[in-house]
């Protein structure tokens, strides 16, 4: 009885070959499920880092927000105090000029008071006339001060809301250059 070994060989052949597609089919199945897994892992990470920029973007334009607020705010606050210490400097101003206008007036009086009296009276007269022109020239001078340093004080409390909106919006709220009254 001879044994004719091609048939087995060709079924073994066949039977491995098969086996092979369906191992190679499997794995084909294993790793399209992997990729498939890697894909939706990598468009979940794409879409929070999306809302992640989406929601630093609205906290920026918020905080950019409230900054041209403030700041305009500081600007009007300073324009508005300019105006105030400008009225008030014109006020000191006037009433220097109306003490100037009275004060040569009144050196007049003296000077015709003087010419009836004798020297004495006249060199009195000369003193208290210089003493009016000293004290509204001094009057004037204490305007032009006063103004200037109202004008500065609100400056300087201008740009002190400033540098804290500043320091704010640089998450730097407890580091406030100046306190506000």
């Amino acid at each position: 009885m001879t044994v004719r070994i091609y048939p087995y060989v060709a079924a073994l052949l066949v039977g491995l070959f098969i086996g092979g597609v369906a191992s190679w089919q499997v794995q084909a199945w294993r790793f399209g499920a992997k990729v498939a897994q890697v894909q939706t892992s990598e468009a979940e990470g794409k879409a929070s880092r999306a809302e992640a920029a989406r929601a630093d973007e609205t906290q920026t334009a918020q905080l950019e927000s409230k900054h041209a607020q403030s700041t305009i705010y500081n600007a009007d606050k300073l324009a508005s105090l300019k105006t105030g210490i400008a009225v008030d400097v014109r006020s000191e101003l006037e009433r220097a000029h109306r003490l100037q206008l009275s004060a040569d007036s009144r050196a007049a009086t003296y000077r015709a008071q003087a010419e009836a009296d004798t020297t004495a009276r006249s060199a009195l007269a000369d003193i208290a006339s210089a003493l009016d022109r000293q004290l509204a020239e001094g009057v004037g001078v204490v305007a032009e001060l006063g103004g200037a340093l109202k004008q500065r004080d609100a400056e300087v409390a201008a740009l002190c809301d400033q540098v804290n909106t500043e320091r704010r919006l640089n998450g730097d709220a407890g580091d406030q250059a100046c306190s506000s009254k």
